[in-house]
């Protein structure tokens, strides 16, 4: 809660400071500290039926989205497509979580089937990103029920956003070599690119408060060329710093990291805890290069999925989970 009220006090700061619109960044940390707090309760009540209902309505949200959504149909994960490919690999993450919660092996091999068919969708809408998350998070999953300490898994987790983060950077700072950077150039787009280097702009500008919270679309050249303007780099780590400059990058930075740490502590086995840490990584990556944060279905299903994982859970599970610490295979 006090990460979740410094992501939101400093927003407010800087949009005071900068004649900024917080309103955006207030919804996303309401819908999240929302989400954390049902999953808390739901996932210490319910630790099987909160995250199969929870996978069964993001595959659901993810299916309508296409049609109910007013944003234009951008690439890739550009635009709402983004926020499929996010709201398929959160759900596959909660199939995963539920199947590992579960105790008999007939409804830990059906819910490990919703994690795949949750995956063989997103190939079927058409998402090749979110397809590549879901079975990332498979993959992840299945290996954390074999894996003996959850803190390398952890740390490989956190590892992999900053990595992906850091690509990011370093390709609008034209930092890479020629060939790698026209080879993920031509898979992000020019345009995208030529957005991530007008936030840099910003932030080299005004590093530490940014231009305000919603302004980008207001000062970025590319945004107001683009046919279909929507005011965003298309990025998050690049939005919170040419809006909120370094600070509000730390802040996001820290919320992941406290996700993680969060993850490590709790009392929920090592599969359900890295599974859905491998889900709310991929969602990391996929708003390192999108803007899946920017929907709200998107915000408050992270926090339902963190909320579950790091649940109290009744006495049953807390004693399965006593007894892996004790084995030596929780941590």
């Amino acid at each position: 809660m006090i990460v979740l009220a410094a992501c939101a006090g400093w927003a407010l700061v800087s949009a005071a400071a900068r004649d900024g619109r917080p309103e955006g960044v207030l919804l996303a940390v309401l819908a999240l500290a929302a989400g954390y707090a049902s999953g808390r309760i739901c996932g210490a009540l319910l630790p099987v039926a909160a995250p199969c209902a929870g996978a069964l309505a993001g595959l659901g949200l993810a299916l309508a989205a296409p049609h109910i959504t007013t944003a234009p149909a951008l690439l890739s994960p550009l635009g709402h497509t983004g926020a499929t490919a996010a709201l398929l690999t959160l759900s596959a993450g909660a199939a995963c979580c539920a199947s590992w919660a579960a105790r008999s092996p007939g409804p830990r091999l059906t819910l490990f089937a919703l994690a795949a068919a949750t995956t063989l969708t997103a190939l079927l809408v058409g998402s090749t990103t979110g397809f590549a998350a879901c079975a990332g998070v498979l993959l992840c999953s299945l290996a954390g029920g074999r894996l003996r300490r959850r803190a390398l898994g952890l740390a490989g987790l956190g590892l992999t956003a900053a990595l992906v983060t850091g690509t990011t950077w370093a390709i609008a700072e034209n930092a890479l070599p020629e060939g790698p950077t026209a080879a993920l150039e031509g898979r992000l787009t020019e345009h995208r690119v030529l957005l991530w280097q007008d936030a840099l702009g910003m932030v080299s500008r005004d590093p530490g408060l940014g231009a305000g919270p919603g302004r980008f679309g207001e000062l970025s050249a590319t945004a107001a060329l683009s046919p279909s303007p929507d005011g965003k780099p298309h990025s998050a780590a690049f939005q919170q710093a040419a809006e909120q400059g370094v600070v509000g990058v730390a802040l996001l930075a820290l919320a992941f990291g406290w996700v993680l740490y969060a993850l490590w502590r709790s009392p929920r086995s090592t599969p359900v805890a890295l599974s859905a840490g491998a889900a709310l990584t991929a969602l990391a990556a996929i708003a390192a290069v999108g803007n899946p944060l920017s929907f709200t279905t998107v915000t408050a299903g992270a926090g339902l999925l963190a909320g579950i994982a790091t649940a109290r859970p009744l006495a049953d599970e807390r004693d399965d989970a006593a007894g892996e610490r004790s084995r030596g295979v929780s941590f």
